[in-house]
């Protein structure tokens, strides 16, 4: 490949986005899907199960979407090339999406979710890790990484925004064959278009990153070589940061829950929030708050791109990725407090839907403040023969969360909403001024590499 395209990513670098995009338009519209269509009653075209289930099988689909790359990342590195493997994933979902349309009990939802997983775990990693290999300075990953989370939250704006219309006007199951052909779409389009990443992923990484060795004789050593002591640092760090990323997330995703339970129409007890504002004559569906975060993140994309562009040029090199997180976790807190804030000052009336506007831009705030940056963080430092498992690590953290959330919403459903709120924020708050006084201890084991690298 030449060697400008790479540096600058070319078309394919916007191949894997808009991959990206058509994949989290769907991914985050059956997020919203399944708690509504599980709960609905039958009459409403739903399954009429009990609420515990809408927040239980959600959080299992996020969890398990986010379990597989652990798997599909291993055969990335050692057997298949990533981009065969990214157009069987994004027809796996689809079959599954296919089967939550024509699914009639909690079964076929897990079938649904089986598949979906699977699928993603073909698909994420890989893509992610093919982005990163088709550039060759690591000061255009930065860049490179928040671009796509913008078309990540693109996809994931006009997903939720869309279908939310859609099962308002046509019920919830005709939204499942949307997703699942959006899907197929996907497919086929990258398939005929994968031309422009040239050997971007068409090698197990494994082998690439042998290769490479080897042609630019960095090392003498057998291509089986054990890490070095730098690359296991560097795996600790990634660790670490990770471990720290799967709290914000459990808090993040559980955050939703109160969004389409005890502030909006699934809620059966004396409304919360007054839900009910009219757009274009329609009632505002609960997925605009999804909607709400894919349209902050894209607006706040650019600008904290710039932030931290100005940042990183201080003495020091800015922020790290760890005070990054730290700073995340934080902003989440302050979210939390926004919600029990609603909760104290409405004294026994709805609140105002600008609660939830504020709430929301709290949370993308926080997810933006270190999110897109944890795929650069890891294509700059991971091994180069554990790159898609070290991706699947920083998703990993999103499956213990994922696991979690649902159970843990269904116990603090039950306790008096500020003091769960002020509780959650308390905790985040603390977490994060911790991680923030690890930062040098962390950062050493990324930054200490001056003469084995050099020698």
């Amino acid at each position: 490949m030449d060697s400008t395209v790479k540096r600058k990513g070319g078309l394919g670098f916007w191949i894997c986005n808009f991959a990206f995009t058509l994949e989290r338009f769907s991914f985050y519209s059956v997020k919203w899907l399944i708690v509504q269509f599980l709960i609905a009653s039958v009459v409403d075209g739903g399954l009429g199960v009990a609420k515990e289930n809408g927040a239980t099988y959600q959080s299992f689909f996020v969890a398990f979407t986010y379990l597989a790359p652990l798997f599909g990342s291993y055969i990335s590195d050692h057997f298949v090339g990533a981009k065969y493997l990214v157009p069987i994933g994004m027809a796996l979902i689809s079959l599954g999406y296919f089967f939550g349309f024509r699914s009639s009990n909690l079964t076929d939802v897990a079938i649904m979710i089986a598949l979906a997983s699977i699928g993603t775990g073909l698909f994420k990693p890989q893509t992610n890790s093919i982005t990163g290999k088709l550039f060759s300075d690591p000061k255009d990953l930065d860049m490179a990484f928040s671009t796509q989370y913008s078309m990540v939250n693109l996809g994931s704006f006009i997903g939720t925004t869309s279908v939310g219309l859609i099962a308002g006007a046509r019920g919830y199951r005709i939204c499942f064959l949307v997703c699942s052909i959006v899907m197929l779409v996907n497919a086929v389009m990258f398939f005929l278009g994968w031309g422009p990443l040239g050997e971007a992923g068409a090698k197990p990484f494994k082998d690439s990153a042998e290769a490479a060795a080897s042609k630019e004789t960095i090392k003498t050593a057998e291509p089986s070589r054990p890490l070095t002591k730098i690359e296991k640092q560097r795996v600790l760090a990634i660790i670490a940061v990770s471990l720290f990323s799967s709290v914000f997330w459990i808090f993040w995703y559980l955050a939703y829950l109160p969004v389409y339970d005890h502030w909006g129409a699934m809620n059966d007890a004396k409304e919360f929030i007054n839900m009910n504002w009219k757009l274009f004559g329609f009632t505002i569906p609960t997925s605009f708050f999804d909607s709400e975060n894919g349209l902050l993140c894209i607006l706040l994309g650019p600008v904290l791109g710039l932030l931290w562009a100005r940042d990183a040029k201080r003495p020091g090199g800015g922020l790290s990725i760890f005070k990054h997180t730290a700073l995340g976790m934080g902003i989440l807190g302050l979210a939390f407090v926004v919600s029990a804030f609603a909760e104290i000052t409405r004294a026994g009336r709805p609140a105002s839907l600008l609660w939830v506007v504020v709430f929301g831009f709290c949370l993308s705030l926080g997810e933006m403040t270190f999110s897109p940056l944890g795929n650069s963080f890891i294509s700059k430092f991971a091994p180069g023969k554990l790159l898609s498992a070290m991706m699947a690590v920083w998703t990993f953290a999103i499956f213990i969360a994922g696991l979690s959330y649902g159970t843990l919403y269904n116990i603090i459903s039950k306790m008096p909403f500020a003091a769960a709120s002020f509780g959650i924020a308390a905790l985040l708050i603390i977490l994060a001024t911790v991680l923030w006084g690890m930062d040098k201890k962390l950062n050493s084991l990324i930054t200490n590499d001056q003469v084995e690298e050099t020698a």
